[in-house]
């Protein structure tokens, strides 16, 4: 198995993805929060890449079991139904409902490799569930990073520790021969160098200092909970759903 490791979705090229096996890395917060949202029973998540796209697809859906979701520069849009705190995504708000979301990092870098041969979802909450997938297929793949909160796809260190925790995860399997890149090799290395305490790395993040900053340091909290929410979201067509027995054994 190879593994590839995009740290920014600038990386990306849409028509090369086609016949790749892509895993999307988005911490802080859409990977949490979209976990949240189907474990607690929304039908499906549909992301999308503006706000635009966001209120237009809505409006062409069954109006009462339709939710507007995601943020921009980590708050609510106006006149959405949620922002993007997995606080948001309770079972008495989500269940049964089909979610349209939009955020600046996550849902773009979902958009970006929705032509891929398979799309799954990672953040740390799910990190045992995405692995046990990557152990059963033995494919190729490829880790993209979701990035910063900072414009053109800026780093994020949590993402990319995140892609080293899947890696080092991988290779403590005996059985899974894990060849790496160079990205690869780098994103072990930090998970190996600063991911042992994946609390203090999001609070000291630069995007957990913004999120504290405005009201959102009880989700760092969530977000950095290992093994949490241990299912999968998978990419089918161009909704999100959530792959049926998730139960993590990792």
């Amino acid at each position: 198995m190879k593994i590839d490791v995009y740290f920014t979705p600038a990386q990306i090229d849409e028509l090369q993805l086609r016949e790749k096996n892509v895993v999307v890395i988005d911490v802080l917060r859409a990977g949490t929060s979209i976990a949240a949202a189907l474990s607690n029973g929304a039908k499906e998540v549909i992301p999308v890449d503006t706000v635009e796209a966001a209120v237009k697809l809505s409006g062409s859906l069954f109006g009462d079991v339709v939710l507007l979701g995601g943020e921009r520069m980590g708050k609510i849009i106006q006149g959405f139904h949620l922002g993007n705190s997995p606080l948001e995504y309770l079972k008495e708000s989500v269940k049964g409902k089909s979610i349209v979301y939009t955020t600046t990092n996550g849902s773009l870098a979902i958009m970006k490799a929705r032509y891929a041969r398979s799309l799954v979802l990672a953040s740390f909450v799910n990190i045992g569930r995405v692995v046990e997938y990557l152990k059963e297929g033995k494919q190729d793949t490829i880790l993209v990073c979701a990035g910063s909160r900072n414009a053109a796809g800026g780093f994020s260190l949590e993402d990319a520790v995140c892609a080293g925790m899947i890696i080092h995860r991988l290779k403590k399997f005996e059985l899974t021969e894990v060849e790496l890149s160079d990205s690869g090799v780098a994103a072990l290395t930090l998970y190996r160098s600063i991911g042992k305490n994946i609390s203090k790395l999001l609070v000291e993040s630069e995007p957990g200092r913004y999120l504290a900053a405005i009201g959102f340091k009880a989700d760092l909290k969530i977000c950095a909970a290992v093994d949490s929410i241990p299912v999968l979201p998978v990419l089918r067509g161009s909704v999100l759903k959530l792959q049926p027995g998730t139960e993590s054994s990792v």
